[in-house]
């Protein structure tokens, strides 16, 4: 399957080169979220591992009517930060049970890591939103399309879309230390 398949098309396959393609869409992206939320490289690159590790073990279980790709990786990324700021650490029962080993981080490799925590450009930080806030702001900020438009081409309310352009803004304005 080449580049151009779509993220869905790449989760319901059974092979583990689209996995990859997959992997790779979403790899930095994913670790930027758990920097930004735990400012710690070394638990974020463990929960970008717990997280992809996760998702590998239950794409099977994805379903294209219940929502996009990267929304439902998100979901799990979301979970796992949850449960590892219950527990104080990253679970890594799914990566052990795939026989995948613990990255090892050098230097550099968390210096970089720490770079993608902060702060940049306003398109960096509008895509380390979450992907419903990124879409609701690309199209109604950037695109300047209407609510209505938005939420027809979505399926959902216009409530709905005004609430994530709302959030992902008061996220960004938070960051930028209220800037915006």
């Amino acid at each position: 399957m080449g580049t151009a398949a779509s993220d869905e098309e790449l989760l319901i396959q059974d092979d583990a080169a689209s996995f990859e393609l997959f992997y790779g869409r979403y790899f930095e992206r994913l670790l930027s979220f758990f920097v930004w939320r735990t400012r710690d490289a070394e638990l974020a690159a463990d929960l970008t591992a717990e997280t992809f590790a996760a998702a590998l073990a239950a794409r099977r279980r994805y379903r294209r009517k219940r929502g996009r790709a990267d929304s439902w990786l998100f979901a799990i990324a979301y979970h796992k930060l949850a449960d590892s700021q219950r527990r104080g650490y990253a679970e890594d029962r799914a990566r052990r049970r795939l026989g995948i080993e613990r990255i090892e981080l050098t230097d550099d490799d968390i210096a970089r890591i720490d770079r993608l925590g902060r702060p940049g450009s306003v398109a960096e930080l509008v895509h380390e939103l979450p992907p419903d806030q990124q879409h609701a702001i690309q199209a109604h900020v950037i695109e300047e399309r209407g609510y209505g438009e938005i939420a027809t081409e979505l399926e959902t309310s216009e409530a709905v879309i005004r609430k994530r352009v709302s959030r992902g803004l008061a996220a960004i304005r938070k960051r930028l230390g209220g800037a915006l």
